[in-house]
């Protein structure tokens, strides 16, 4: 059975974001015998979790299959999470560190650009996003940071100081969406280690 890579995209977006087309093309363009899948996600992030987390414990229930995950912003957060729930490796991009607090800001009438559904959020949601947060990381060395420094949206700060210990890549400038996320591909798939 082929190695799964999981993408988990973030917040009000989809498995139609560029970072997800450009693994999606890479994957298939260097025959890596990987199999790709980018789950479109609920809205809510109770939904989403037990989501990601089902279809993850599915997945490591077959035979000696390998499985590794990379996660943008909010996608990071639950990454981190999964990662370290059952001990695999991670690329976080971008990742939101305490999106619990982000969410306060979005409470009420949403509307997801890409596929358009509207969707509203309250404090029990917020909640369900707290009560995934790993307090402390057990297993750094699984976890690969990348931020830029340009991220308009959240501070790269607050994860390069949660990801202490992780491996990483920071660079100056750039913004949320990660510009120039490919080129970094075959290092992220070095990482993930999920071809022999």
């Amino acid at each position: 059975m082929s190695p799964l890579l999981l993408y988990i995209h973030g917040f009000n977006s989809s498995p139609h974001s560029l970072k997800a087309m450009e693994v999606s093309k890479y994957v298939e363009q260097q025959a890596l015998g990987v199999t790709f899948v980018a789950p479109a996600l609920p809205n809510y992030p109770g939904e989403a979790w037990r989501q990601l987390e089902q279809t993850l414990a599915e997945q490591l229930q077959q035979k000696r299959r390998k499985v590794a995950l990379i996660g943008s912003s909010l996608g990071g957060y639950y990454a981190t999470a999964l990662a370290e729930l059952f001990q695999i490796k991670a690329v976080l991009v971008n990742p939101a560190v305490r999106p619990y607090d982000l969410m306060a800001h979005t409470l009420g009438a949403n509307q997801n650009p890409y596929s358009g559904e509207e969707f509203y959020l309250h404090e029990g949601h917020v909640d369900e996003l707290r009560a995934v947060e790993c307090d402390r990381l057990q297993h750094p060395s699984n976890l690969l940071l990348m931020v830029q420094k340009g991220d308009e949206t959240l501070d790269y700060r607050h994860a390069v100081d949660y990801y202490t210990g992780c491996p990483h890549i920071i660079e100056e400038a750039g913004d949320h969406g990660f510009q120039q996320f490919k080129r970094h591909l075959p290092e992220v798939m070095q990482f993930l280690a999920l071809t022999d």
